[in-house]
C-alpha cells in the first residue's frame, strides 16, 4: 500500500486558478487510491484539473471507506425494509450519522456500530481507542448523550504470536478510552479464527439517549450562518488515516503506515460531550457533524451537501498543533475530539461563551453561502471550489461482479453431521468440558475486567449477560437492551443464512432478557470486492439481512461496511455483525441470565434438530468447516421473542434465561449453572449428542417454579412454542443423564483459558 501521509503535499500552493493555468499537471492521484477512471471523472466534474487540496478530498471522500463505492448498490435495498415497528417509529435512518428510533414516553434512542479494523491491526491501542472515540462523536451529533459502548472483536488464533500483540492493545484502547469517558461497556463479543490473523476486526457500537425534540441533524442551512470548528486542534496524526487503510488489503508483510493512525485524548472528548450537550440545551446549534473519516473534507462537504446553499471556509482560521501542516494535510487529517457546528450569528458569542468554560477551543472558520459551491480559502488564494454533493455523496458506484464460487457445492456437501462423535458419558462430559475451555466459548473476563460495565449507574444486565441493557428513565424503568452477534463460519457456508442467523441471534439474546427487539445497525466486514466470490458473499448477506428485516417487521437504522479484510490471499470469514437493540417498559421486571434459584424446573423452549455442521463442536474437535448452516425459522423466533416478553417481564413466571447458540445446550447449561453456582439435574431427549450440541435456532433455556409451571407451559401452547421439560435446578453438580460435572469443576476449565495464554 502506499504511504498516504507523504504524496498529497506539493512544493508550493496549489490554488484553482492555476489549476486552469496548467491543466496537464502530473498529479499523485494514484498513490492517493484513485482510478485512473476517477480521476478522469473528477476533471469532468471540474471541467478542469483538481487543485492539490480538492484532489486530497476526493481521495478520501470516495475512499471505499467513505464512499461505499462498491457496496451501496446493494445497500439499497434496506430501504425496501418497514420503518414502522409495532412499538416506535424512526426518527432518523440510514444517511445520518446515526439512527433514532423512538422508544415510547418522549424518549428516543440512537445506536451504531461501526468498524475500526485495519487501523486497530496498525497500531492496536490507538486504532481501537479512536474507534470508541469515533462512533461515540457520532451518537453525540444526533443530539443524543451517549450512555453505553459494546465491542465485537476477532482476532487470529490464541496461540498466535500476532494475537498476543494485537489483542492486549485492542482491549486497553477499548477500555482505556470509554472508562475516561465514564461509559460502561456492556456487551459484546470476542471469536478467534484463523482467518482473522493479521487482520483482526473492530468494531464498536454506542448507544445514546435523546428526548424527541432534542434531535439534531447534519446539515448546513442558512446562508449567512457561520461554521464553527471546536474540540481538539488539528494535527498530523491521522492523514489518510481509516479512509485509506481501510480501503485496501494488507500485504503479508506486515503492519505498517503506523502515522496514519489517529491518536486519541479521551479527557478531550469527554469535555467535548459535556459542552456538547450544553450547547444543545442553549439552543445555539442549527446543524452539526462529527469530525471522524476524511476529517475537514467530510465534515465541510457532508454539511454544505445535506443543506441549502454553499459553504466558504477560511482554512487558514484552523487551530493547528503542528504549524507546517499544508492545506492538503489539513483537509485529510483525521485528528480526533474535533465537531464542526453551524450557528446563527445572534448565537454565535454564545456559543463560544459556553467552550469557553468547558475549556474546549472554539473557532468560526467560515459561513454558509448562496448558491452550490463548498469554497476553501488559503491565505486569500482558493485553493477549493467543488459542488458539494459531488465530494460528499455522488462518488462513484461500482456494480461489482459477483459469482458464487465453484468450492461452494463442495463446501455444503462436506456435512459435519458425518464426522465421528463422542458416545457414553465419559465421552460426553469431556467433549463438553473441552468446549467449554475453548477459545470461543470460555470466560470472556480476562477482556471484561478491564472495562467498567457499571458507571453511570444505569446498567442493569452487562457481560456475561446475553444481551446488555441500560435504564432510561429512572421514574418509570424505561430502558433498553442491546446485542451484538455473528458466526462467521455460518456466513462462510452459506451468507443470505448466515446474515439471518447473526440477526436471529442478537434477536434472541434481547428477548432473553425480557426486551422487545425494536431495530438494528449492522457492520458488514467483508474481503476484497474486487474478488468476485467475496462481492458474492456480501450480497447474498445483505439479501438476507433485507429479507430477514422485512419478516420480522424491524428496520435497519444504519450501519457500517468495512471491506479489504483480507491479508494477501486470505480472507476473513464473511462477518455480517448485527446489532439489535430493543426497549423493556421497566428493567426492574427484566429477566436474569442463568439459574437464579434451587428448586426450579429447568425447561427447553424450542424445537432441536441435528445440526451440527458449522458447529463449535466441529470447529474446537475436528476443525472442520462444511454442510449447511442451522436452518433459519424466523417465525419461531418472532413467536419465541414474543413468549419470553409475556412470560418475562409481562407476567413474572421466568426466573431465569439463556439463550441457545454457539456450542448448543451444554454451554447453556453451564453458563447457567455457572451464573450463580446452583447446579441441575436433566434428562435428555433423544440422541444425547445431539440434544448437547447441535445449535438449532429460535431455541432458550428457561427456570420457572413448580407451581408456575403449568401457567407457563398453557402461554407456550397460546405462542406456538415448543417445551421440553429437563429437569431441575439444585446442588452444586451439573447432571446430564449418564454424567456429572461439579459446578467447580466447569468454572476451572471455563476461566483457565484466556489467564493461561495471556497473562
Amino acid at each position: 500500500m502506499p504511504e498516504p501521509a507523504a504524496s498529497p503535499v506539493l512544493s508550493s500552493l496549489d490554488t484553482v486558478s492555476r489549476a486552469g493555468a496548467d491543466p496537464d499537471r502530473d498529479q499523485p492521484w494514484a498513490e492517493l487510491g484513485l482510478k485512473p477512471d476517477e480521476y478522469a471523472r473528477i476533471r469532468e466534474i471540474l471541467g478542469r484539473r483538481p487543485t492539490s487540496s480538492e484532489l486530497a478530498m476526493y481521495s478520501v471522500m470516495w475512499s471505499e471507506h467513505c464512499s461505499y463505492k462498491s457496496s451501496k448498490v446493494h445497500l439499497k435495498q434496506f430501504s425496501e425494509i418497514p420503518q414502522e415497528t409495532r412499538r416506535g417509529k424512526m426518527l432518523a435512518g440510514i444517511g445520518e450519522n446515526a439512527g433514532v428510533i423512538d422508544i415510547g414516553q418522549g424518549y428516543a434512542v440512537t445506536f451504531k456500530v461501526e468498524s475500526h479494523n485495519h487501523p486497530s491491526y496498525v497500531e492496536p491501542y490507538q486504532g481501537a481507542a479512536t474507534g470508541v472515540g469515533g462512533i461515540v462523536r457520532d451518537i453525540l451529533a444526533m443530539g443524543a448523550r451517549p450512555v453505553a459502548v459494546m465491542d465485537p472483536l476477532r482476532f487470529g488464533p490464541l496461540d498466535a504470536p500476532d494475537t498476543h500483540r494485537v489483542l492486549p492493545g485492542i482491549v486497553a484502547g477499548v477500555g482505556g478510552y470509554g472508562n475516561c469517558l465514564g461509559l460502561p461497556n456492556i456487551g459484546g463479543e470476542a471469536v478467534f479464527d484463523a482467518t482473522y490473523l493479521g487482520n483482526p476486526l473492530v468494531n464498536a457500537l454506542c448507544v445514546g439517549v435523546l428526548r424527541h425534540e432534542d434531535l439534531h441533524l447534519a446539515k448546513a442551512s442558512g446562508a449567512g450562518n457561520l461554521v464553527v470548528l471546536y474540540g481538539a486542534r488539528t494535527g498530523g496524526d491521522g492523514i489518510g488515516g481509516v479512509s485509506v487503510l481501510a480501503s485496501e488489503t494488507f500485504s503479508d508483510g506486515g503492519p505498517t503506515k503506523r502515522p496514519s493512525v489517529q491518536v486519541g485524548d479521551p479527557f478531550q472528548e469527554k469535555l467535548l460531550i459535556e459542552c456538547t450537550l450544553e450547547l444543545f440545551a442553549a439552543g445555539v446549534v442549527a446543524g452539526i457533524q462529527d469530525l471522524g473519516g476524511a476529517g475537514l473534507s467530510c465534515a465541510t462537504s457532508e454539511l454544505a451537501s445535506a443543506g441549502d446553499g454553499g459553504m466558504h471556509v477560511d482554512l487558514e482560521r484552523v487551530p493547528l498543533r503542528d504549524s507546517s501542516l499544508a492545506p492538503e494535510e489539513i483537509l485529510m487529517s483525521e485528528s480526533q475530539e474535533r465537531m464542526m457546528a453551524v450557528v446563527e450569528p445572534a448565537d454565535v458569542e454564545r456559543f463560544l461563551a459556553i467552550c469557553e468554560r468547558w475549556d474546549v477551543e472554539a473557532t468560526v472558520i467560515g459561513e454558509v453561502t448562496e448558491g452550490e459551491r463548498l469554497q476553501i480559502d488559503w491565505h486569500g488564494e482558493r485553493v477549493v471550489d467543488v459542488p458539494p454533493r459531488s465530494v460528499a455523496h455522488d462518488g462513484p458506484t461500482y456494480q461489482r461482479p459477483f459469482a458464487r464460487p465453484d468450492e461452494q457445492d463442495a463446501l455444503q456437501a462436506d456435512r459435519a453431521e458425518d464426522l465421528p462423535r463422542p458416545s457414553g458419558g465419559e465421552e460426553l462430559r469431556g467433549t463438553l468440558l473441552r468446549l467449554l475451555a475453548s477459545p470461543n466459548l470460555c470466560d470472556k473476563s480476562w477482556i471484561t475486567d478491564q472495562y467498567d460495565r457499571y458507571v453511570r449507574g444505569n446498567t442493569v444486565l452487562a457481560q456475561p449477560s446475553d444481551a446488555g441493557m441500560v435504564r432510561v428513565d429512572e421514574e418509570t424503568g424505561l430502558g433498553v437492551a442491546v446485542s451484538t452477534d455473528c458466526n462467521g463460519r455460518f456466513a462462510r457456508l452459506d451468507p443470505y443464512a448466515g446474515a439471518q442467523l447473526a440477526l436471529a441471534e442478537s434477536h434472541r439474546n434481547v428477548a432473553a432478557g425480557g426486551a422487545v427487539p425494536l431495530a438494528i445497525s449492522d457492520c458488514l466486514n467483508f474481503g476484497s470486492p474486487e474478488d468476485p466470490a467475496v462481492m458474492w458473499q456480501f450480497a447474498e448477506a445483505c439479501r438476507g439481512l433485507k429479507d430477514a428485516c422485512v419478516e420480522l417487521g424491524i428496520p435497519v437504522t444504519g450501519g457500517n461496511v468495512s471491506l479489504y479484510n483480507q491479508t494477501g490471499e486470505t480472507a476473513i470469514l464473511p462477518t455480517p455483525v448485527v446489532a439489535v437493540l430493543g426497549v423493556i417498559d421497566d428493567v426492574t421486571r427484566r429477566t436474569p441470565t442463568g439459574f437464579t434459584a434451587a428448586g426450579h424446573r429447568v425447561l427447553l423452549l424450542g424445537e432441536t434438530r441435528e445440526e451440527l455442521s458449522g458447529s463449535e463442536w466441529a470447529h474446537v474437535v475436528h476443525g472442520h468447516l462444511g454442510g449447511l448452516p442451522p436452518r433459519v425459522d424466523l417465525g419461531a423466533e418472532a413467536a419465541l421473542a414474543a413468549l419470553l416478553a409475556e412470560a418475562g417481564p409481562g407476567r413474572g413466571l421466568l426466573g431465569g434465561a439463556h439463550d441457545l447458540s454457539d456450542g448448543g445446550l451444554a454451554q447453556a447449561l453451564a453458563e447457567s449453572s455457572l451464573a450463580r453456582g446452583i447446579g441441575c439435574t436433566v434428562e435428555l431427549p433423544g440422541d444425547p449428542f445431539v440434544a448437547l450440541f447441535a445449535e438449532s435456532t429460535a431455541r432458550c433455556l428457561v427456570t420457572v417454579a413448580p407451581e408456575q409451571e403449568a401457567e407457563l407451559l398453557a402461554l407456550a401452547g397460546e405462542h406456538g412454542v415448543p417445551v421440553t421439560a429437563l429437569g431441575s435446578t439444585g446442588g452444586d453438580v451439573l447432571e446430564v443423564g449418564t454424567f456429572a460435572v461439579p459446578v467447580e469443576e466447569l468454572r476451572t476449565a471455563w476461566t483457565a483459558t484466556l489467564p493461561a495464554a495471556l497473562g
